[in-house]
């Protein structure tokens, strides 16, 4: 593994490393305008077979790709007009169109559905290796799955890189706004930096979407858990999946035990380890009280205080509890809504700042 300072000198020296080692390929992490990412070749089998196996993650799940231009994008995709508005409007920047693809990527880049996420970065380095390869590198974050966003390099596994572009400790924007333009209405699929003027809302398709929708809210707050409790109060209709948000957060927070509803309990109490800190996730269902005393009786006051990271499904029937503890608390309320199609799911989230 070598590492590589980028600075304003000798920056082709810099990018000709880079793409040796991308053509080798060999994993490579680089600094984005959002957090540090594992690139390769996104056309190259091998390397993107290392890279699935560098993030845990399976056959199916996609990478988005950064190309250098709508030019080069055209090549791997194809746009409709929906895309092509936001291309001109929101790119280069931190935003992923997703469209369908045109099958010639590697396998494992795609969707199973055949679409793809194209990003046009605003980063010289990002743009300058594209050009040079003449090819889409991927554009996945350099931490693996459900470990914390890499704003420096020593927030993820370097020994995994063959090449690390160290560019000291980023700011911490978020992630990248995805927005899939493949149906005939925009979907934004996660809310990052960029805003395409539908708010805190994405849309899940899976039950695996919504996990990964609750560990990207986690990511936003997390840093909040030093100063005050956090509390993600949620709401939505019988099986709408509250408590997969549930599992999805405490997979986020590391917690290693199987996460299940305490509806009959009305309360759970899990370890977790985070950073190397110990928390605690406390799960609430409120679904069988009858009065928001019942939330006080389980100690609600005394979790707030304590510093803890707390999950309440059904929260609309202790919501007047729960508002009072909005100067103590920061209180994300999750809002979950059937969608058009079966397994589709609305995800709307707000915080009150106080």
């Amino acid at each position: 593994m070598k590492i590589v300072s980028v600075g304003n000198k000798d920056r082709q020296g810099v990018v000709g490393q880079v793409v040796r080692a991308i053509r080798l390929g060999k994993l490579t992490a680089l600094p984005t305008e959002t957090v540090y990412g594992a690139c390769v070749d996104a056309c190259n089998q091998e390397s993107v077979m290392r890279l699935l196996a560098y993030k845990r993650r399976p056959l199916g799940k996609p990478f988005s790709v950064f190309v250098a231009d709508t030019k080069m994008a055209e090549r791997y995709v194809v746009l409709n007009k929906t895309a092509r508005n936001l291309y001109k409007s929101f790119l280069p920047g931190p935003l992923t169109v997703v469209s369908r693809g045109r099958h010639r990527v590697a396998a494992g880049v795609e969707s199973e559905t055949g679409t793809l996420g194209v990003r046009i970065s605003s980063s010289w380095l990002i743009t300058s290796v594209v050009k040079n390869i003449g090819r889409p590198i991927t554009a996945t974050s350099a931490n693996k799955s459900y470990e914390r966003r890499p704003y420096k390099i020593t927030d993820f596994d370097l020994k995994e890189f063959g090449l690390v572009v160290d560019a000291g400790r980023l700011p911490a924007n978020e992630p990248s706004t995805v927005v899939d333009t493949t149906a005939d209405d925009l979907v934004v699929l996660r809310q990052g930096n960029a805003s395409v003027g539908t708010g805190n809302s994405v849309l899940s398709r899976s039950e695996e979407d919504t996990k990964n929708i609750a560990k990207e809210l986690w990511q936003k707050y997390e840093k909040s858990i030093r100063k005050r409790t956090v509390v993600f109060a949620l709401e939505g209709q019988m099986g709408t999946g509250k408590t997969i948000f549930a599992k999805g957060l405490a997979k986020a927070m590391g917690v290693s035990g199987e996460v299940v509803s305490p509806t009959f309990q009305l309360e759970m109490v899990y370890e977790a380890r985070h950073d190397n800190t110990r928390l605690k996730l406390i799960h609430v269902d409120a679904w069988r009280m009858e009065t928001a005393g019942e939330l006080a009786r389980l100690g609600f006051e005394q979790r707030v205080s304590e510093g803890s990271v707390v999950v309440v499904e059904w929260a609309d029937r202790v919501a007047e509890e729960i508002r009072e503890y909005e100067e103590e608390a920061v209180i994300v309320w999750v809002r979950i809504e059937y969608g058009k199609d079966k397994d589709e799911r609305k995800i709307f989230w707000e915080v009150r700042e106080q």
